[in-house]
C-alpha cells in the first residue's frame, strides 16, 4: 500500500492546517501556491514579484516532494487581470526554457482576494520514465 505524505517547506505555509502539497507514489498534488515573501510572509508589491515568488515556491515545493520542476506535467493559474500574462510568462519561460518540454497550463481570471495578484497549482509526476 502506498503511503500518502505531506510536503512542508520553510518559509510557506496556508493559513488554513494544509501542507504545501501532497504525494503519493510518484504522484505530488500542490495546494494554491501564492506570490508571497518567504522571509515575510507578504504578497510582492506587484505583479512580476509575485509571480517570481510563486514560481520560487513551485520550486522549493516540487524538490520538497523529492522531484524538479522537470517533473510538473500541469500547472493552473489564477490571476486578477488575466491579460497581465506578459508578468507570468517571464519566470514561465525561464523555469521552462525548452518549447520541447513544458508542463501544460491553464490561466484565468479569479476575483482573487485582497492584495494577491497571481496564485496558482500544480500536479507532477516524480520518477516517471
Amino acid at each position: 500500500m502506498t503511503t500518502r505524505r505531506s510536503i512542508y517547506v520553510e518559509g510557506f505555509s496556508h493559513k488554513n492546517p494544509i501542507p504545501a502539497a501532497c504525494r503519493i507514489g510518484q504522484m505530488v498534488y500542490s495546494g494554491s501556491i501564492q506570490g508571497t515573501d518567504p522571509a515575510t510572509g507578504k504578497y510582492g508589491h506587484d505583479l512580476p514579484t509575485q509571480c517570481a515568488f510563486m514560481f520560487a515556491q513551485v520550486a522549493k515545493i516540487i524538490t520538497a516532494a523529492g522531484g524538479s520542476t522537470q517533473d510538473i506535467i500541469k500547472m493552473t493559474v489564477w490571476m486578477k487581470d488575466r491579460t497581465q500574462r506578459a508578468a507570468l510568462n517571464a519566470p514561465w519561460l525561464s523555469m521552462f526554457p525548452d518549447a520541447q518540454s513544458r508542463p501544460a497550463r491553464h490561466t484565468m481570471d479569479a476575483p482573487l482576494d485582497g492584495e494577491k495578484l497571481v496564485e496558482c497549482d500544480f500536479i507532477a509526476v516524480i520518477g516517471g520514465e
